[in-house]
């Protein structure tokens, strides 16, 4: 999958940590690309590309080589949210575990653990396989699964043993202080192994009732990520075909594999249409072009795949009420 993404909660969590650390956290957010003003926006989503940015920016301005490590201490717990309700309204945390996995998606695209329970309980996977997955995201992030864990057993789940696929960035004795349990490092793949006690841990919130309204909108959550993955699929394919003019419904929907009457049905569910994501397309891309290039008119024209440029001309004054050279003119200035 491309253009794989994180829950926005993610970045909020790290956000609060950083200013319990002190560290300027605005500008860590704005040196891996997003802009602080939007922590507060709805189903937000942030590029899981960007964690390297973020990391580096996080140790420069912390001066803290294990800055990750820290950050995971001071987080606050991942709570309030539809997987934690999942685990609670579950009968037991072995239950609440096992259903929390098959919904991962929710909180980050690339990071899915995988949970077995022999020879010892064990959740692994993770960080083995995505190349922006940093030693100091692991560190944090198995921090917060355990605070987690933690907290919907009400402090009955305790680690054996943590096993990392990186170097350590510290001492060993900072590292035991942290997870209070022995933590490895350089192994294969990262795993975190636990009692076996734990999974029949009976929750004091179990109701079926509840359990199956909160599969529910998980459900829901979980085909709201489907439809984007459909809208950002014909989005790349728009642009393979743009300058071609072969910008059809069905070319679009015979390069990903579908019918277009299928396309057409499906996009209908997700809110949108053909037309529109082209016309957003095309929008975005003229202005991108007008704004930051002097790529002359009649080759945005092509680029932007009108075949004619009055055609272009009535589209764009359609969106932005002023014609390309005036937009450009004006951006300029």
């Amino acid at each position: 999958m491309t253009g794989l993404t994180d829950s926005g909660t993610l970045v909020r969590l790290a956000h609060t940590g950083l200013l319990a650390l002190g560290v300027d956290a605005d500008e860590v957010l704005r040196r891996s690309g997003l802009d602080p003003a939007e922590l507060s926006r709805e189903n937000l989503r942030t590029q899981f590309s960007a964690q390297p940015r973020f990391w580096n920016a996080a140790v420069e301005l912390s001066g803290d080589p294990c800055i990750g490590l820290h950050l995971g201490e001071k987080m606050p717990i991942y709570k309030g949210q539809i997987l934690e309700y999942l685990f609670l309204s579950s009968q037991t945390f072995g239950d609440g575990l096992r259903r929390v996995v098959s919904y991962q998606r929710l909180i980050s695209d690339a990071l899915h653990g995988q949970v077995t329970e022999t020879p010892s309980p064990c959740l692994t996977s993770y960080f083995s396989e995505h190349r922006y997955a940093t030693s100091h995201l692991a560190e944090a992030m198995v921090l917060g699964l355990i605070k987690v864990f933690q907290a919907v057993t009400n402090g009955a789940f305790k680690p054996d043993l943590v096993v990392f696929n990186h170097a350590p960035n510290t001492n060993l004795a900072e590292y035991q202080r942290i997870f209070q349990c022995p933590v490895e490092f350089n192994a294969p793949s990262f795993q975190l192994f636990f009692p076996s006690s734990i999974l029949g841990y009976k929750s004091l919130y179990a109701e079926p009732e509840l359990l199956n309204l909160h599969i529910q909108v998980a459900d829901q959550r979980l085909a709201i990520l489907l439809q984007q993955d459909l809208i950002n699929e014909v989005r790349g394919q728009l642009g393979a075909l743009l300058e071609s003019g072969e910008t059809t419904l069905a070319n679009v929907a015979r390069r990903i594999g579908v019918t277009p009457r299928h396309l057409r049905h499906q996009l209908d569910i997700a809110g949108t249409s053909f037309q529109r994501l082209l016309n957003e397309y095309r929008h975005r891309l003229a202005k991108r072009l007008l704004s930051q290039t002097d790529e002359a008119i009649t080759e945005i024209v092509y680029l932007t795949g009108f075949s004619e440029p009055s055609t272009f001309y009535r589209a764009f004054k359609r969106w932005e009420g002023t014609t390309p050279i005036e937009y450009r003119q004006r951006r300029s200035r």
